[in-house]
């Protein structure tokens, strides 16, 4: 170490003496002969300043010809500590190269720029590769599998990856990503030699082994299991085996496969005696008789049966959850709205307007009267009326009005007690009102009610109360009733067809459904939406119209609406070929007699000349459809020449 002299004032000694470095050898000469007292610094008389036993000497007078400037001393200070940290950074590198080659595991580490930093000497030793030679190359260029620049690339950490080195060395990895700043800048592999582990274990396959391997995902599962050895006996079962059975592991395990059989032939030991599994055997099980089903299979190692596995089901559970699937299956068909306002396709004003008001509608307890024609979608509104509906989680049930007889639809409305007409179920049964209490009915085809229905109907909404068929005791109901008719429900009631008191009742919220031909601008919409849904129907790939099939498609009336236009869509779909991809004006097929009826000539007050320019012009626009805008085509098929059918068209 070596040694130092600080000559300067009392006070500048004091703020140099806090920066002289751990251990260093400092010693201080006070220039203002001031009391030096508590120094760390050893004070040196003046007469000893100039004495070569100091190697360095900082003052701001000249003491000797090598005299530093006093202000360099803490530059001085700080370049030891560097040196004595530099220093300390080596030994601690020249250790830890130590330790990384004395330990078993191989070690291989990158840079950001995937050359290798780190090779010790267990890895020279699996790889082949040399420290020497190798540091400083692209990882690839000396080790192809390497999968560093892997987790260079991705920042997260792999753990025990199995790795081929060669064609006879297995090793099992960890990579870390090395990490500065949140930024990988490098990646470490530490991976050790399992080639001898992995050939024992391909060669421990002996039923103790796997019988370990699987009893902790026995005892997890729910399925009642059971195992038995090469001789028949037991070996293990689970929980749920205990449960189902009622016999205990005491009085299983280490017993003849036969003993938990109340009726039938142990499965275990024909699988034991024929080495071929079993599936679906009915027997009974247990004290309490418990009849299961039962699949069994050989445990095979090496070639010989070691054992065997059974997994039993309650059959009377299996029943009941088929039941109770059945059940819901039914509820689900009969009770579920399928549809929201998110299924109603369109933009035009008409469409749009009925979709707000039924918006409005749903949030309020009062019944709905959907109007429009057949095929509009009353059915599809109702639907997404219930779901936008505080009652959306209750049921939802439809009714046809037309389809079911008076007698039929009084029983199917309000239920009926036992006894109340010949074929009736023992016990009665429940009507769609009190099956749909805090939910919803949609009554389709309201406009088909007779007279006593009408009556009965108006009681309901006037009282929420039913009466059962053949009963007497009145019974509450919550019910938000949703009717739709096509019919002009006011000229029915001008001829005394339907009671007046009624349809106020119904009509609270009356939502009028415009037919298609009113909202023709969302045909192309509609058949977008139409044609996914007929893609799934019948596994095809139609995405699009071309022009003219969408203009006949818009010239024609449609007083199906859209569940014409479904048809139609579909017919075409089914006829195009396999891999066809467009709808084409000549695929479409409507009713030619509207089609043609559209083409007769309307006479007005016009000139003549008028009217007969505007009936050639329709005449060229069907042809142009039929031949999917084709001008040569179509001029050739009206015998006109191609120049005077643009003329025309004009």
């Amino acid at each position: 170490m070596k040694r130092i002299l600080l000559i300067g004032t009392k006070a500048q000694l004091e703020e140099l003496e806090k920066l002289v470095p751990e251990g260093a050898e400092v010693y201080g000469g006070v220039t203002d002969h001031a009391a030096w007292t508590g120094s760390l610094l050893t004070t040196v008389p003046e007469e000893d300043w100039k004495s070569s036993q100091y190697e360095f000497v900082f003052a701001e007078t000249n003491v000797r010809d090598d005299t530093l400037p006093l202000q360099c001393a803490p530059i001085y200070f700080r370049q030891m500590e560097a040196d004595a940290e530099k220093e300390e950074m080596e030994q601690m590198t020249e250790r830890l190269k130590e330790v990384l080659n004395a330990t078993h595991d191989g070690m291989i580490a990158i840079n950001e720029k995937a050359q290798l930093t780190l090779l010790n000497k267990r890895a020279e030793e699996m790889t082949g590769l040399s420290a020497v030679q190798d540091i400083g190359k692209d990882v690839h260029e000396v080790m192809p599998t390497s999968m560093l620049p892997r987790v260079l690339q991705t920042g997260k950490t792999e753990h025990n990856r199995k790795q081929k080195l060669g064609n006879d060395r297995t090793i099992v990895t960890t990579r870390v990503p090395i990490m500065d700043q949140g930024r990988p800048v490098g990646a470490l592999g530490v991976f050790r030699d399992i080639t001898e582990i992995v050939n024992m274990a391909e060669e421990v396959t002996n039923l103790k082994s796997i019988q370990e391997m699987l009893e902790a995902i026995i005892h997890s599962s729910d399925d009642a299991i059971s195992v038995v050895d090469e001789n028949g006996n037991g070996l293990l079962i689970n929980p749920a085996y205990t449960r189902l059975t009622g016999l205990s592991e005491s009085e299983v395990v280490g017993k003849p496969a036969s003993t938990d059989i109340s009726e039938g032939e142990s499965i275990h030991m024909q699988v034991l005696q024929s080495g071929i599994a079993v599936r679906g055997a009915r027997m009974k099980v247990g004290p309490a008789r418990k009849d299961v089903v039962v699949n069994v299979a050989p445990v095979i190692v090496d070639g010989d049966v070691k054992g065997s596995v059974g997994v039993v089901h309650d059959v009377s559970e299996m029943e009941a959850l088929t039941k109770e699937l059945e059940q819901a299956r039914k509820i689900i068909r009969t009770l579920e709205a399928k549809y929201s306002f998110d299924d109603i396709v369109g933009r035009t004003q008409e469409i749009k307007m009925a979709v707000d008001q039924a918006k409005v509608a749903a949030r309020t307890p009062a019944a709905i009267l959907l109007r429009g024609d057949s095929g509009t979608g009353k059915e599809l509104f109702a639907h997404a009326v219930h779901n936008e509906s505080g009652r959306k989680f209750n049921k939802f049930i439809r009714v046809n009005c037309a389809s079911l007889s008076e007698t039929l639809l009084e029983s199917e409305l309000f239920g009926y007690e036992e006894g109340a007409f010949s074929g009736a179920k023992s016990g009665g049964r429940k009507g769609v009102f009190e099956e749909a209490d805090q939910g919803s009915i949609f009554l389709d085809e309201i406009g088909e009610l007779t007279p006593k229905m009408q009556a009965k109907l108006l009681r309901v909404l006037q009282e929420q109360e039913i009466v059962r068929v053949g009963g007497s005791q009145v019974l509450k109901v919550d019910v938000r009733v949703i009717a739709a008719t096509n019919m002009n429900i006011e000229k029915r009631i001008e001829e005394g067809e339907f009671r007046s008191d009624l349809f106020f009742r119904l009509n609270r919220v009356p939502i009028y459904i415009p037919p298609l031909n009113e909202r023709k601008d969302d045909i192309g919409r509609l058949s977008e939406h139409l044609m996914m849904k007929l893609n799934q129907d019948y596994g095809r790939r139609v995405t699009k119209l071309s022009p003219e099939a969408l203009q006949k498609l818009q010239r024609y009336s449609w007083p199906g609406n859209v569940r014409e236009l479904e048809n139609v869509l579909g017919r075409a779909m089914i006829h195009l070929p396999q891999n066809a991809s467009m709808i084409r004006a000549a695929d479409i097929i409507t009713d030619e007699r509207k089609e043609e009826s559209k083409l007769a000539p309307e006479i007005s007050e016009e000139p003549l000349d008028e009217q007969l320019r505007r009936f050639e012009r329709a005449v060229i626009e069907k042809m142009l459809i039929e031949t999917d805008g084709n001008k040569t085509k179509a001029a050739s098929k009206l015998g006109i020449s191609t120049r005077s059918l643009y003329y025309k068209l004009k």
